[in-house]
Protein backbone atom coordinates (compact mmCIF):
# COMPACT_ATOMS: atom_id res chain seq x y z
CA UNK A 1 0.00 0.00 0.00
CA UNK A 2 1.47 3.29 -1.37
CA UNK A 3 1.42 6.11 1.38
CA UNK A 4 -0.86 9.24 0.31
CA UNK A 5 1.01 11.93 -1.71
CA UNK A 6 0.81 14.56 1.71
CA UNK A 7 2.92 12.68 3.60
CA UNK A 8 5.23 11.42 0.62
CA UNK A 9 5.68 15.17 0.13
CA UNK A 10 6.64 15.86 3.57
CA UNK A 11 9.00 13.15 4.03
CA UNK A 12 10.71 13.50 0.41
CA UNK A 13 10.70 17.64 -0.37
CA UNK A 14 12.44 20.20 1.90
CA UNK A 15 14.20 20.08 4.81
CA UNK A 16 11.20 18.81 7.25
CA UNK A 17 12.53 16.99 10.76
CA UNK A 18 11.18 14.14 11.88
CA UNK A 19 10.10 13.62 15.73
CA UNK A 20 9.94 9.56 15.66
CA UNK A 21 8.84 8.42 19.26
CA UNK A 22 9.83 5.16 20.12
CA UNK A 23 9.03 2.70 23.19
CA UNK A 24 12.39 2.09 26.12
CA UNK A 25 12.29 -1.44 27.21
CA UNK A 26 10.05 -0.53 30.46
CA UNK A 27 7.29 0.75 28.30
CA UNK A 28 8.41 4.83 28.72
CA UNK A 29 8.36 6.76 25.82
CA UNK A 30 11.72 7.96 23.94
CA UNK A 31 11.72 10.88 21.53
CA UNK A 32 14.47 12.27 19.26
CA UNK A 33 14.59 14.20 16.02
CA UNK A 34 15.68 12.76 12.75
CA UNK A 35 16.11 13.34 9.05
CA UNK A 36 12.94 11.58 6.74
CA UNK A 37 12.31 10.10 3.97
CA UNK A 38 10.20 7.95 2.06
CA UNK A 39 9.93 5.03 -0.38
CA UNK A 40 6.52 5.59 -1.36
CA UNK A 41 5.28 2.64 0.71
CA UNK A 42 7.10 3.63 4.30
CA UNK A 43 8.64 6.47 6.25
CA UNK A 44 12.62 5.76 6.40
CA UNK A 45 14.87 7.18 9.30
CA UNK A 46 18.45 6.30 8.72
CA UNK A 47 20.37 5.73 12.72
CA UNK A 48 23.25 4.18 13.54
CA UNK A 49 23.70 0.61 15.07
CA UNK A 50 24.32 1.05 18.53
CA UNK A 51 21.63 3.67 19.62
CA UNK A 52 18.58 3.87 20.88
CA UNK A 53 16.52 4.06 18.00
CA UNK A 54 16.91 0.83 16.43
CA UNK A 55 17.50 -1.02 20.15
CA UNK A 56 14.03 0.07 20.82
CA UNK A 57 12.21 -0.47 17.72
CA UNK A 58 13.74 -4.33 17.51
CA UNK A 59 12.18 -5.19 20.67
CA UNK A 60 8.37 -3.09 19.90
CA UNK A 61 8.26 -2.19 16.58
CA UNK A 62 5.29 0.34 17.13
CA UNK A 63 6.46 3.85 16.99
CA UNK A 64 4.63 7.54 16.39
CA UNK A 65 6.40 9.80 14.29
CA UNK A 66 5.61 13.86 13.27
CA UNK A 67 6.66 15.34 10.40
CA UNK A 68 6.54 19.43 10.02
CA UNK A 69 7.16 21.36 6.84
CA UNK A 70 9.69 23.93 8.46
CA UNK A 71 8.62 27.08 5.64
CA UNK A 72 5.08 26.18 7.28
CA UNK A 73 5.71 24.19 10.83
CA UNK A 74 1.25 24.38 10.81
CA UNK A 75 1.72 21.68 8.00
CA UNK A 76 2.18 18.31 9.54
CA UNK A 77 1.42 14.55 9.45
CA UNK A 78 1.28 12.79 12.56
CA UNK A 79 1.79 9.15 11.77
CA UNK A 80 1.06 5.91 13.93
CA UNK A 81 2.80 2.86 12.30
CA UNK A 82 4.93 0.08 12.65
CA UNK A 83 8.86 -0.90 12.34
CA UNK A 84 8.57 -3.52 9.29
CA UNK A 85 12.17 -3.46 9.14
CA UNK A 86 15.64 -2.46 10.20
CA UNK A 87 17.97 -2.55 7.54
CA UNK A 88 22.12 -2.10 6.70
CA UNK A 89 21.26 -2.93 2.81
CA UNK A 90 21.55 0.76 1.40
CA UNK A 91 22.07 2.36 4.36
CA UNK A 92 25.68 4.58 3.74
CA UNK A 93 24.20 5.70 0.88
CA UNK A 94 20.67 6.88 1.69
CA UNK A 95 22.79 8.76 4.45
CA UNK A 96 24.31 10.24 1.99
CA UNK A 97 21.61 11.34 -0.09
CA UNK A 98 20.23 12.74 3.10
CA UNK A 99 22.81 14.82 4.00
CA UNK A 100 22.94 16.11 0.10
CA UNK A 101 19.12 17.26 1.00
CA UNK A 102 19.97 18.20 4.56
CA UNK A 103 22.90 19.91 4.70
CA UNK A 104 24.25 20.37 0.78
CA UNK A 105 27.10 17.84 1.56
CA UNK A 106 28.10 14.39 -0.53
CA UNK A 107 29.12 12.59 2.16
CA UNK A 108 27.75 12.43 5.48
CA UNK A 109 29.37 14.72 7.57
CA UNK A 110 29.74 13.26 11.16
CA UNK A 111 30.15 9.22 10.32
CA UNK A 112 31.98 7.78 12.52
CA UNK A 113 34.89 5.61 11.93
CA UNK A 114 33.00 2.08 13.02
CA UNK A 115 29.58 3.67 12.69
CA UNK A 116 27.18 1.31 11.12
CA UNK A 117 24.00 3.00 9.52
CA UNK A 118 20.67 0.90 9.67
CA UNK A 119 17.59 2.04 7.82
CA UNK A 120 14.74 2.23 10.26
CA UNK A 121 11.34 1.41 7.73
CA UNK A 122 7.90 2.54 8.94
CA UNK A 123 4.37 1.59 7.36
CA UNK A 124 2.04 3.48 8.51
CA UNK A 125 -1.18 2.50 10.02
CA UNK A 126 -3.20 5.98 10.69
CA UNK A 127 -1.83 9.42 8.93
CA UNK A 128 -3.16 12.60 10.66
CA UNK A 129 -2.69 14.95 8.10
CA UNK A 130 -2.73 18.99 8.93
CA UNK A 131 -2.74 22.18 6.97
CA UNK A 132 -3.13 19.73 3.94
Amino acid sequence: MKINEFLYDLCTKGKGFAALATLMPDGSPQVSLAWVDSDGEHVLINTAEGRRKPENVRKDGRVAVSIFDPENPYKQAMVRGVVTDVTREGAEEHIDRLAMKYVGQDKYPWRGPDEKRVIIKIKPERVIEVGA
